[in-house]
């Protein structure tokens, strides 16, 4: 078993080869909404934890509040990237392709990138044996495969709920990149038992389900912990390039009084040079591409 330290090689940034981007670009943001589906009885699986402690089943609110994502707050998130001609890279819950084929439609029509989030957010893996867990994550490759006829390349385990083989199956899967670890400013390579994974830069800073959902924060704190996140990024990217994850839940953005907050970030960041809109399966494609095999030998 190869032991979370021993995933990615130690690095320290500063004294790395210096990473490219496409055109020259100082820093890849990439946009990624999680579009999920919470089962509203769900069946007991890998952990005791009750994705619904505020009440004796059914909570109906807690359901109804997720479940304004799909209904109401996609739409809004929607339009706000079309203004701002970004594709999102959407974090998918593959059962809400079923539930919602609007949605699938209107993710497809807008070429946005998937990576897979599993079947549903409240299916967790943890201490879920090496086989079981290797069924979720091929039954996610045969949703997407199913419903597009595309290969899925992404991966973030429902929940973050990810085991220590995690990254072995998902290569093994023949997905190209994964969000499960959070330790780096740059994509990096992830050693897996067998073929090739890189670790995209994925946010539980500037995430609203963490700022927001918690209680800590409203609209204008994500915008103003946006703006100070990408303004250094943005400096730093200038002798060594970056990567910026704002991590989006359409039940939490999508609401009418924060959308416009998420508009104003956008906005912000567009008026700068330098600043590619990537999405998880481009900056994939480049890190293999350019970056990958000379890391693996640091």
């Amino acid at each position: 078993m190869i032991l979370p330290e021993d995933r990615y090689p130690h690095a320290p940034l500063p004294f790395r080869p210096r990473l490219t981007w496409p055109g020259g670009a100082r820093l890849a943001v990439w946009v990624c909404p999680n579009i999920e589906h919470y089962e509203f009885l769900p069946a007991q699986q890998g952990s005791p934890r009750d994705p619904w402690p505020r009440t004796p089943h059914p909570d109906v609110l807690s359901y109804s509040l997720k479940d304004y994502g799909n209904r109401a707050g996609v739409w809004r998130m929607m339009v706000c990237l079309d203004a701002h001609g970004i594709r999102g890279s959407v974090s998918f819950s593959m059962s809400v392709g079923d539930m919602f084929p609007e949605i699938l439609d209107g993710m497809l029509k807008r070429d946005w990138d998937v990576f897979s989030h599993g079947l549903s957010n409240t299916r967790y893996h943890w201490n879920l044996p090496e086989d079981a867990e290797r069924a979720e994550i091929e039954a996610s490759v045969a949703a997407w495969k199913r419903m597009t006829g595309k290969q899925l390349r992404g991966w973030f385990s429902p929940a973050a709920s990810n085991t220590l083989v995690t990254p072995d199956l998902v290569a093994e899967a023949g997905i190209s990149y994964l969000c499960d670890f959070y330790h780096d400013d740059q994509p990096t390579p992830i050693r897996v038992r067998s073929g090739r994974l890189v670790s995209i830069p994925y946010s539980m800073d500037l995430n609203d389900a963490v700022m927001i959902g918690a209680g800590a924060a409203e609209g204008a704190d994500f915008l103003r912990a946006g703006i100070d996140m990408f303004e250094t990024l943005y400096a730093e990217g200038a002798t060594q390039p970056r990567v910026m994850c704002i991590a989006l839940h359409p039940y939490i953005m999508g609401r009418p009084h924060r959308i416009r907050f998420l508009d104003a970030l956008l906005g912000h960041i567009r008026r700068h040079e330098g600043v590619w809109f990537a999405t998880g399966a481009e900056m994939a494609d480049w890190y293999l591409a350019n970056h990958y095999d000379a890391a693996m030998r640091a």
